[in-house]
């Protein structure tokens, strides 16, 4: 059969080698978008993998980004009859900082290391690994058909990992040279190792800072213990007003509404435990609600790291100034504009007018989700079960953030993302690596799914 030919030609190039070589060539670009350094990398990640589309009967463009300063974009399309159905598809080079004084013994980020199952690098999982899977399944289908029997048209961006300056922008200016029916597209993990996920949107996502600026400098806690305030005490005292003792938050308006009967039966069954992971804990979150419910369907509140005086030498002074980072991960429903507006108002309400709050300048990325019932929704669930032998896992939305947005908003697209990682990936972190299992298995999943859209699709 044509379909289980094109299957096992996606599933060879792992097998033999050529999926592992390339991605050995992309890890190694040091494409790393929050440092300055890595800023002449992120065009050569666009100048080495764009003729790589080309030869698979891409037209390629490396186009400016409108906001000054930010990463150019890779535009690309496959172009094979106007009466056809068109993909769209995307992807981001750039990774986070390497962090590469943190990672252990024998491993580097930008050089691949494979130890047994697991592929070491930065980027394997985020992002490069992924739209690589999806770039050779479309080779293989190539290969096999001849053609594709759709068009596919490519959006690789090198700014995801600073909030995709400029992507919003390209995407309204190029309007008409994006148009489809569709965004099929890789990012995240999937719920378990062994099982195809898809999910339809994502969180999303603000950072801000939670300040308590009382003096300058500090001074001697004996000569003025008790008779200055303590920042840091203030600070606490604060931050322990947003959530509960087990996480759940206060904030009235940061509690969605958006939770519905039909959300809830998508997420019902829906494994959330990993044993590759860390260990869920059960007493943490929304008493209410499942942990797939609070992962996928609720607001979290986040503490990323917050200080006071010098942790790593202390000494005896009460400091002049305390700082927290936080983040707030939301669903739909919850007006992004009112996030902050809402916590002052909180904020002031519990007794604490002295904390300011800081809006971080770095974009953050809005909420989206498909009804998960939308026809491209069940075309891909069972593309994805007829290759795999067993139904995917299908989330209404990521946990996570990314720019679905723009797609889902500004192009008007439905959206379905096939993840193609799992979630003990260490992304964003030391170690990032990826499954080997994982991704023999996407390249079969994806050329099966591009076989089934050339056969027809909705």
């Amino acid at each position: 059969m044509p379909r289980s030919t094109a299957i096992a030609a996606a599933r060879a190039l792992f097998d033999d080698g050529q999926f592992t070589a390339r991605l050995t060539d992309l890890v190694a670009i040091p494409s790393e978008s929050q440092t300055p350094d890595g800023a002449p990398h992120l065009r050569a990640y666009l100048d080495h993998i764009a003729p790589a589309y080309q030869a698979a009967g891409f037209t390629c463009e490396v186009v400016e980004n409108p906001v000054p300063g930010a990463p150019p974009l890779l535009l690309a399309e496959r172009h094979e009859g106007a009466d056809l159905p068109t993909v769209l598809t995307y992807g981001h080079g750039d990774v986070t900082r390497a962090q590469t004084d943190q990672w252990r013994a024998g491993l580097t980020p930008f050089r691949l290391t494979t130890e047994g199952d697991r592929l070491y690098g930065r980027g394997t999982a985020d992002n490069k690994g992924q739209h690589l899977i999806n770039l050779m399944a479309l080779e293989a289908v190539i290969a096999v058909r001849g053609s594709l029997g759709f068009n596919v048209k490519l959006m690789l961006e090198m700014g995801e990992e600073t909030g995709s300056p400029g992507l919003a922008e390209t995407a309204r200016r190029y309007r008409d040279r994006l148009a489809a029916d569709v965004l099929i597209a890789s990012d995240g993990p999937r719920l378990q190792p062994d099982v195809a996920t898809m999910f339809m949107g994502s969180r999303g996502g603000v950072n801000f800072d939670l300040a308590v600026d009382l003096r300058d400098g500090a001074h001697h806690s004996g000569n003025w213990g008790g008779l200055l305030a303590d920042p840091a005490m203030i600070l606490a005292q604060a931050l322990a007003t947003i959530t509960d003792a087990r996480g759940q938050i206060r904030v009235p308006d940061w509690r969605p509404t958006s939770l519905t009967p039909a959300v809830r039966a998508a997420l019902k069954g829906l494994p959330i435990d990993d044993p590759t992971g860390p260990a869920i804990d059960p007493d943490w979150g929304e008493t209410s609600l499942s942990p797939a419910e609070r992962a996928f369907g609720w607001n979290s509140f986040a503490i990323l790291a917050m200080t006071a005086g010098n942790p790593d030498a202390p000494v005896n002074a009460i400091a002049g100034s305390a700082r927290a980072t936080c983040q707030l991960r939301f669903v739909v429903g919850t007006d992004a504009a009112m996030i902050l507006p809402a916590l002052r108002r909180h904020l002031d309400a519990q007794g604490f007018p002295q904390v300011r709050i800081v809006e971080h300048d770095r974009g953050w990325f809005p909420a989206t989700r498909l009804d998960p019932d939308a026809p491209w929704v069940r075309f891909v669930a069972a593309s994805l079960e007829r290759s795999a032998g067993r139904a995917p896992h299908v989330l209404p939305n990521l946990a996570g953030s990314l720019p679905n947005d723009v797609f889902a908003d500004i192009l008007g697209l439905p959206t379905v993302w096939v993840p193609h990682s799992y979630r003990a990936c260490s992304q964003h972190a030391p170690d990032e690596h990826v499954l080997a299992p994982v991704c023999r298995d996407a390249l079969g999943i994806m050329a099966g799914l591009f076989w089934d859209i050339g056969d027809g699709a909705p």
